[in-house]
């Protein structure tokens, strides 16, 4: 029987320069080999939504990386209690642009109903 080697401990680096990205949305994609998360940033009001970073990992990875965050999102609640999510717009379209009207149209500018409504 062979012994178990002892864990590898792993140095980790972070650049002076690193800066933090924010990201209030992500889009997961996937291949045959690869898991792909582009984190987006969504601004209020505005149609446009930039993709910040994108991470590419093994599905394997991801899965680890998914436990890991549950872990700590469980730790999260603990301390701070239950962290209550939006209600979900029914689809991406509606949840990226639902709020952006299109150009040349008035706030006022509404259908007028029939009287007999």
């Amino acid at each position: 029987m062979q012994p178990k080697p002892p864990p590898r401990q792993l140095r980790f680096e972070l650049p002076a320069n690193m800066n933090a990205t924010y990201a209030n949305a992500v889009m997961i994609s996937q291949t045959h080999s690869e898991i792909i998360m582009d984190f987006i940033q969504v601004m209020p009001n505005s149609p446009a939504a930039r993709v910040q970073s994108r991470v590419v990992m093994t599905p394997s990875n991801a899965k680890a990386f998914m436990q890991a965050l549950k872990t700590n999102l469980d730790r999260f609640e603990e301390k701070n209690g239950e962290i209550s999510m939006p209600p979900q717009p029914p689809t991406l379209a509606d949840q990226l642009f639902g709020t952006v009207r299109p150009e040349n149209t008035d706030e006022t500018d509404t259908p007028e109903k029939p009287d007999n409504e």
